[in-house]
């Protein structure tokens, strides 16, 4: 028999950002929630809220929500034997056909040949999704009263707005924002498509009338489609591990920067800058709210709730972890680094986000689990709806966000 983890009192929200194959090391702090809580316990997360490769893993654990150590094996199961070709196709017929149609298009402006989807195709990984993934189940879930909201965010190209497209109970409604909005449909294959649709390197997915693209893209605040759904605390596990760099130094020469390096930064902005903006602004809301009583709050002050937030993130560099591990991806795809000077560590985030290779990915599942095990006392208590600090998150986020002091 499934075992009640919903206290009655509180909604713990679970927010899934995106990060490509980084997506392994939420799959490891996943496994180690798992084994903490009591065998054949429910989903500890009745609100959901994933982005990218986060919505992936977001729609499994809601269409396992009965059986969660049952969803999160799954989850290691597919990470942890993760290969590239299972992501995008990656023959080197296809790669060479590829680059020559972006050359073509180039140069001929269009004309006779036409401009091309995307970099990558990626067919297979729509194709494993399709055979894994049972949506009808999302439903049954809420049904059962196993999950409240799930949501997966997309970009829309035509209104360029964030739509966060949501199954949940009755009682939650759409919501509609400058430049975003809650969206009440079914999810299906389209919506998970969609928001991974990562923009250049995976085509556009049409929803409706409209094409969509990764979640990531127009999503300021990431934190609240989880928010409106209900969540009266949320944990994050975030993908993103390193400090800012220190500035270089004036009086050294520095080399021009190469399309691999600005690519890696552009998904690494992409995927967890607004993070880290919504989180500031969180932590602002919470101080105001803190600092006036109850009986005194007035105006929209009286609408607003104080969300408890714990973030948990990787304790090592996810580039330097992807660097060793280059040599597993396809040689196709080792040429294309290289073409674009994707080889030194600095310039190793592109590769961080693109090495669907099971050594990365098992390497960062044992990452994931480790670290979650390290803060695994504040987890439970998060969890289980015990009181908690207004944040826990490693040191460095708490000094960056203004108003916390380490």
């Amino acid at each position: 028999m499934a075992m009640e983890m919903h206290p009655k009192e509180t909604k713990t929200g679970l927010v899934l950002p995106g990060g490509g194959a980084r997506g392994a090391f939420q799959v490891g702090v996943l496994k180690a929630i798992a084994e903490m809580l009591p065998p054949g316990s429910v989903n500890p997360f009745p609100v959901i809220s994933g982005t990218s490769a986060g919505a992936i893993n977001s729609v499994v654990l809601a269409s396992k929500a009965r059986r969660f150590r049952v969803a999160v094996a799954e989850l290691e199961r597919v990470w942890g034997h993760f290969h590239s070709g299972q992501v995008f196709r990656t023959d080197s017929m296809t790669m060479f056909k590829s680059s020559m149609h972006w050359l073509a298009s180039i140069v001929l402006g269009g004309f006779i040949v036409g401009m091309p989807k995307s970099l990558l195709d990626n067919a297979p990984l729509r194709s494993l999704l399709s055979r894994n993934v049972r949506f009808p189940r999302i439903d049954v879930s809420i049904d059962a009263g196993h999950l409240h909201a799930v949501a997966i965010t997309a970009a829309g190209y035509g209104s360029a707005r964030s739509t966060s497209f949501f199954e949940a109970e009755r009682g939650c409604r759409s919501w509609s924002r400058t430049r975003r909005l809650g969206k009440r449909e079914s999810l299906n294959l389209d919506h998970l498509m969609a928001s991974i649709a990562v923009p250049m390197i995976f085509p556009p997915v049409k929803i409706g009338g409209e094409y969509f693209g990764d979640g990531a893209m127009r999503q300021a605040t990431p934190l609240s489609p989880a928010i409106h759904l209900g969540a009266d605390r949320i944990l994050v596990i975030g993908v993103r591990d390193e400090t800012a760099l220190p500035a270089p130094d004036p009086n050294k020469p520095q080399p021009f920067p190469s399309f691999a390096l600005i690519a890696g930064y552009m998904l690494d902005t992409l995927f967890m800058d607004g993070l880290y903006s919504d989180l500031e602004r969180m932590t602002s809301i919470n101080q105001l709210i803190d600092s006036v009583a109850p009986e005194h709050r007035t105006g929209s002050l009286t609408r607003m709730r104080a969300i408890d937030t714990m973030v948990v993130l990787p304790s090592k560099d996810l580039r330097e972890i992807a660097y060793r591990h280059r040599k597993e991806m396809p040689l196709a795809l080792r040429a294309l680094l290289r073409g674009i000077r994707g080889r030194s560590t600095s310039e190793n985030r592109l590769l961080s986000f693109l090495l669907f290779e099971q050594g990365y990915t098992q390497e960062l599942i044992e990452l994931g689990y480790n670290d979650a095990m390290q803060v695994k006392d504040h987890l439970m208590d998060f969890v289980t709806g015990k009181d908690v600090p207004r944040l826990f998150a490693p040191g460095w986020v708490r000094k960056d966000l203004s108003g916390f002091d380490c």
